[in-house]
């Protein structure tokens, strides 16, 4: 942990030492509503007719609370939705911080709500937060508010029956990578940020990376590419990779990728480049025997998790890794 902790560091000297400032022309304060889970269904129905969009269900098993301001980043009220069993469980139920996605910069975390209620019917406290998006905060913003989620879950214990020992992250395209992120930086203080709750802890037990990368600047990886327009990944670091290829590693889990490392599972379309070094890290999983899956769905488009057929697989598979790695109590 000493090791990954001062390469953090090191990394983040990249940001100090770039000889370029921040832009900060991606700051439009602008919701950017260009992602969302109509706009998908329509693109993807051209390549996929077969497509059909997973709406929200009803369970006379599962309770919600939505619309809680978790927590307070300066004026900003951030907030979540929780769904959980109607039953109380003595040990407490594994909790799902579900991340949602679209390039850093789009998205919102209503797009995830039938996965949640979907996993929370099968024995899961699911919580689908907001972050902040590349339109108002750049880089690590979005790291600190989700860290900031781990620890509002903690305090939670008791009025959702959660285990805290069973935390995972699971998250979609860039939530994907943040998910893999948030758990390859267990412990490192340089990630946690400053958004209070800190006596609590931010750990995640387990990852699950729904066709969201691990590294940036990576030969699979096509993100950076600013030829035609600013790509996402730049308006959310605020520096092309070539100015500061230090700060977008800081931001890839390869980098941290290693014997604490919670097990992985990654669920990936079709789409090669949305899968940028995950085989470099299951290959740095398997040195230390730390378990990894892939499970791939042949000729899925890449937001497959939000639709039909796709969508009852996805949750089987998740639902299977969990039961496997949190069968014994997680220290």
């Amino acid at each position: 942990m000493k090791k990954t902790y001062w390469l953090a560091l090191a990394l983040g000297l990249g940001l100090h030492l770039s000889g370029k400032g921040q832009s900060t022309k991606g700051l439009t304060g602008v919701t950017d509503t260009s992602y969302s889970n109509y706009s998908a269904l329509k693109n993807t129905q051209k390549t996929h007719p077969q497509a059909l969009l997973v709406t929200e269900i009803t369970n006379n098993q599962v309770k919600e609370q939505r619309n809680i301001t978790y927590i307070q980043a300066g004026n900003r009220a951030l907030q979540l939705d929780v769904f959980y069993p109607k039953k109380i469980a003595k040990r407490g139920y594994p909790c799902l911080l579900i991340i949602h996605g679209g390039g850093w910069r789009s998205g919102n975390r209503s797009q995830h709500i039938p996965l949640a209620q979907k996993l929370a019917s099968l024995g899961y406290v699911t919580v689908t937060a907001e972050y902040r998006l590349s339109t108002e905060a750049l880089y690590p913003a979005a790291v600190h508010d989700l860290k900031a989620a781990l620890r509002w879950i903690r305090t939670q214990a008791k009025t959702y029956s959660i285990d805290t020992n069973r935390v995972a992250t699971v998250g979609f395209s860039a939530g994907g990578q943040l998910a893999t992120l948030l758990g390859n930086t267990n412990g490192m203080p340089s990630f946690e940020g400053d958004l209070g709750l800190n006596e609590h802890s931010s750990k995640v037990h387990a990852i699950v990376d729904i066709d969201g990368i691990v590294a940036y600047i990576h030969p699979e990886s096509g993100e950076g590419d600013d030829t035609r327009s600013t790509s996402a990944a730049t308006y959310w670091f605020g520096y092309s990779k070539a100015e500061n290829p230090a700060l977008w590693n800081e931001a890839s889990a390869l980098t941290y990728a290693g014997q604490n490392t919670p097990p992985t599972l990654f669920l990936n379309s079709s789409v090669s480049r949305m899968h940028a070094g995950r085989d470099d890290y299951r290959k740095k999983l398997a040195t230390y025997n730390v378990y990894s899956e892939v499970q791939t769905f042949a000729d899925a488009p890449h937001s497959f998790c939000l639709f039909s057929p796709w969508f009852e697989p996805t949750i089987q598979h998740i639902d299977t890794f969990l039961k496997k790695v949190f069968q014994k109590k997680t220290p």
